[in-house]
């Protein structure tokens, strides 16, 4: 592909793109910007993570415009629901693995979210978001939880739903690169398990003394679609638990990972790790480590060595004029290595190797500006260390 020709289609698509500028569905309903909550959307603020943790409420009493008179104290109806759509699109090239040949491909659109969330009660909400396209198909419902804040009246807060078991650690969705955190979503060989989506409950407390802890109960199988009716394939429910504490200027925390996947036969998983967060204003570093161990990774009856998988992510975020830029900085780097090759590959047929390999390490640079306080623009170079693979991703993010 020629410069000139790369030139025209990265103008075409920031064309194309400064056509959604629009507002999202909380914003509309409290009349206030998308930078209350974030900086910069979908990334969320202390503020933003208090909003929802209030059952996505602003403190103090709402308006009586936000709720209609029912005639009825045991209903309690929005007006509107508040009702948002998310657009990315993006413009991306590559080199090949084998050779200099470069490819592009117009991805647009990336993604379309249709989101919903508001109240049920005082003290209950709702939030989901459906895919009304994903890499060019229908991906269905990913988050979708009820919400109870004070949980029978005690300071815990109760979420009960679909949700990624990696939430309380750094979350994918509201990430600002395309590059993904690649630890977060590891497989080892034919077990489902991992730190994304999932089904089940996840407790919140904050202690009188400031530490937050986080408690999970989950299938331990992902979202996959229900078989003869049950969504779990074995009976046993996995546990996570992750101790979290701030200081001026930094987070420290901590989380562990208990899990059994039994078809047929048994694998049991482990996973544990630290994490960080340095937040000076301008500059934000967050840092996670993981190991994880599998006894029987390709679930035989005839278990061999236990697997160990193990590496994390790297985020730097400058952004010079704190919470009002209008452009920000990031880089992203992606570890991850595991011995499952050395100790399973004689029983991997060799046509599928490719897809149990785990090996990866990648390093990202991304720029993006913000056109208006929902929609930016994103530039991102990736080298993927691992296969030697370069991208090159442009394109834009849209919340209306």
């Amino acid at each position: 592909m020629t410069t000139r020709n790369f030139a025209l289609l990265t103008i075409l698509l920031f064309a194309v793109a400064g056509t959604t500028i629009a507002h999202p569905g909380f914003a509309r309903k409290y009349r206030m910007s998308c930078n209350t909550c974030h900086s910069p959307a979908p990334k969320l603020k202390d503020f933003g993570e208090e909003f929802a943790g209030n059952a996505f409420v602003m403190e103090g009493e709402e308006p009586a415009r936000f709720h209609p008179d029912t005639g009825d104290d045991l209903l309690l109806l929005q007006a509107l629901p508040p009702i948002g759509f998310r657009l990315d699109a993006y413009l991306q090239g590559s080199t090949e693995a084998e050779g200099d040949d470069f490819t592009n491909d117009f991805q647009v659109p990336y993604m379309v979210k249709f989101i919903t969330g508001g109240r049920l009660t005082e003290s209950v909400a709702y939030y989901f978001y459906a895919y009304l396209s994903e890499r060019g198909e229908v991906a269905g419902v990913e988050d979708a939880y009820l919400y109870f804040r004070d949980f029978l009246g005690s300071p815990i807060g109760l979420a009960v739903g679909q949700f990624q078991v990696s939430d309380p650690l750094f979350k994918r969705e509201l990430r600002l690169t395309y590059e993904d955190y690649e630890i977060y979503t590891t497989t080892v060989g034919q077990v489902p398990l991992d730190l994304g989506y999932d089904r089940g409950l996840m407790a919140s407390y904050t202690a009188p003394w400031g530490s937050d802890f986080v408690f999970e109960v989950v299938n331990g199988n992902g979202i996959r679609v229900a078989e003869d009716r049950p969504f779990d394939q074995d009976s046993f429910k996995n546990l996570f638990l992750r101790w979290s504490h701030g200081f001026p200027y930094l987070r420290l925390g901590a989380f562990g990972y208990y899990g059994e996947t039994i078809n047929a036969h048994t694998n049991i998983t482990q996973m544990y790790g630290p994490d960080v967060t340095l937040s000076t204003g301008k500059f934000e570093v967050n840092l996670q480590y993981l190991w994880r161990t599998d006894d029987n990774p390709m679930l035989m009856a005839n278990p061999g060595e236990m697997v160990t998988t193990h590496g994390g992510l790297g985020e730097v975020i400058y952004a010079p004029q704190k919470d009002r830029s209008r452009w920000y900085l990031i880089g992203l780097y992606n570890y991850r290595t595991s011995d499952f090759m050395d100790k399973y590959r004689f029983s991997i047929n060799p046509s599928n190797r490719e897809e149990f390999e785990l090996e990866y390490h990648s390093g990202s640079l991304a720029w993006t500006y913000l056109i208006a306080r929902n929609f930016r623009l994103l530039t991102e170079y990736t080298y993927n260390l691992t296969d030697e693979v370069h991208r090159l991703t442009l394109g834009f993010f849209s919340a209306f």
